[in-house]
């Protein structure tokens, strides 16, 4: 099969900007490429050329060894604030942006390699990733899409047949990775830095033709993309919130302006619940732990006001104000839709104004205790629909007389609620998630396939193609760790 007869429907914007926004690089050809997985399902929706899914074809393309016609790959240049201290040059040091395509729906979709060589962003690294953290990725990605959490996904994941050097010699891979966009905060802040306000200015018209087209006819277009950026924000940390998931890096180089989750490093979901939860073995300080996520969310978004600026009528004293404003009213917007979330995984369908008070009474109780995230929210379902079938969620908590005083306020303010129990516990079942990626069941996964069995691998990710129904297979994935089972770090791979 020559390179000639792979034909992917490119249209490559973002190639078009002025040259300065990116650099021209090819991947690095590998050994041997192998294909570990082809997200089939992904695949069609993008409307790919079938050739390519077949896998003798699929493991060159998806390691750089081949590139598909109309494919023109760049590494994007950014820069970004990293745990607080801004770093004026990062960039795509390890992933090449293979082209865009617009998939069957009409949407423009990013295609991009992660793993696949040395670019002029580098900075000395090899470019390279390894085999654990390239699934980790896809195991993330794929799961948070199944959960409708906007993503980034994952359609391609391939062996090198190289070894890469971090603390220890491991097996090589390469992600391809789909996004809306790869354009983050970091991004606009790499030509601020640079005090270049022109392409500040070509960046945000992009953004705006490609993500935020209802703003462009507002009479201040750069203050509508803040509100705009800054609402898909909200929607997205309070998502996270509502499952548990930790990103564990929130730098604003790793804070998509699409409003998607991107750059799965060392993240996790959170077992018992405590809002210091804090899983990445980079994150000493805690900055990014799960409670502190809305309040990063809107330090980063007040970065990206920042860059836009000096587009507003010249950043008047008014114009700066209004864009404090807006940030100001991050929290506002964040506590709206998590409160609603929140209403809806305990059954609720009215709001009353005493609901706040009962969610996070909920919540404290399970701090004191330590119960577990998510099955308490599930096993909730149950008692919703029958008041009797309340000892399994009963169970989880040390302290079952605070549980109890708790169970007995909610039950009272289900009462007033126009649902039956049977509609009310279909529609939390719906809101709670059953089976969540479990961080030991995705190391036991990774650990697997080092050892070249990618059979768990296979499994987790059948598990979580579904992950609000209860099903016989994924029984064994929804208990929380033995104390022996626990992940207390995770890493970063690069």
């Amino acid at each position: 099969m020559t390179q000639q007869a792979i034909r992917f429907a490119f249209d490559n914007s973002y190639r078009r900007l002025p040259d300065h926004f990116h650099a021209r690089i090819r991947p690095t050809p590998v050994t041997a490429p192998g294909l570990i997985k082809l997200n089939a399902a992904l695949f069609e929706e993008l409307g790919l050329d079938p050739s390519a899914s077949e896998p003798r074809v699929a493991a060159p393309l998806f390691a750089g060894n081949l590139l598909p016609d109309g494919g023109d790959p760049i590494a994007m240049a950014y820069a970004g604030h990293q745990f607080g201290n801004f770093v004026p040059q990062l960039g795509d040091g390890r992933a090449i942006l293979i082209g865009e395509v617009l998939d069957r729906a009409g949407q423009r979709r990013d295609i991009q390699l992660k793993g696949s060589g040395q670019t002029p962003f580098s900075r000395s690294g090899d470019g390279r990733a390894a085999l654990g953290p390239v699934l980790r990725e896809y195991i993330l990605a794929e799961a948070m899409h199944a959960l409708g959490i906007p993503t980034t996904r994952a359609l391609a994941a391939v062996t090198t047949g190289e070894p890469v050097y971090r603390e220890t010699i491991l097996p090589g891979a390469i992600l391809t990775r789909v996004a809306s966009s790869h354009i983050r905060i970091g991004t606009f802040q790499y030509f601020t830095s640079r005090g270049d306000t022109e392409a500040v200015q070509h960046l945000a018209d992009h953004v705006i033709a490609r993500h935020y087209p209802e703003v462009a006819g507002a009479d201040s277009p750069y203050l509508a993309l803040i509100e705009a950026v800054l609402e898909r924000q909200a929607v997205l940390i309070a998502a996270w919130m509502r499952v548990g998931f930790i990103h564990g890096v929130m730098n604003t180089d790793n804070m998509a302006i699409s409003g998607e989750t991107i750059d799965y490093g060392p993240c996790a979901f959170m077992d018992a619940y405590d809002p210091a939860t804090v899983f990445s073995s980079i994150d000493r300080g805690g900055r990014y732990a799960y409670g502190n996520q809305p309040g990063i969310a809107q330090w980063n978004l007040a970065r990206f006001a920042e860059t836009l600026l000096p587009l507003i009528d010249g950043a008047s004293d008014a114009v700066i104000q209004q864009a404090t404003d807006l940030i100001r009213g991050f929290f506002g917007r964040y506590e709206e839709h998590w409160t609603a979330g929140m209403r809806r995984k305990l059954g609720l369908a009215t709001a009353e104004p005493e609901d706040i008070d009962l969610i996070h009474g909920l919540l404290d109780a399970m701090k004191a205790s330590g119960a577990d995230f998510t099955l308490t929210f599930r096993r909730l379902c149950d008692t919703a629909a029958d008041p009797q079938a309340n000892s399994g969620v009963r169970d989880l908590f040390i302290d079952r007389q605070t549980y109890d005083a708790w169970a007995a306020q909610w039950q009272a303010r289900l009462e007033r609620d126009p649902q039956t129990p049977a509609e009310r516990a279909a529609r939390m079942r719906d809101t709670n998630p059953a089976v969540i990626p479990r961080n030991h069941r995705v190391e036991q996964a990774l650990h697997a396939a080092v050892e070249n069995d990618f059979g768990p691998f296979e499994a987790i990710l059948r598990v979580l193609e579904r992950p609000y129904e209860d099903r016989p297979e994924v029984a064994g994935y929804t208990e929380p760790p033995q104390d022996e089972e626990r992940v207390l770090k995770t890493f970063c791979g690069t």
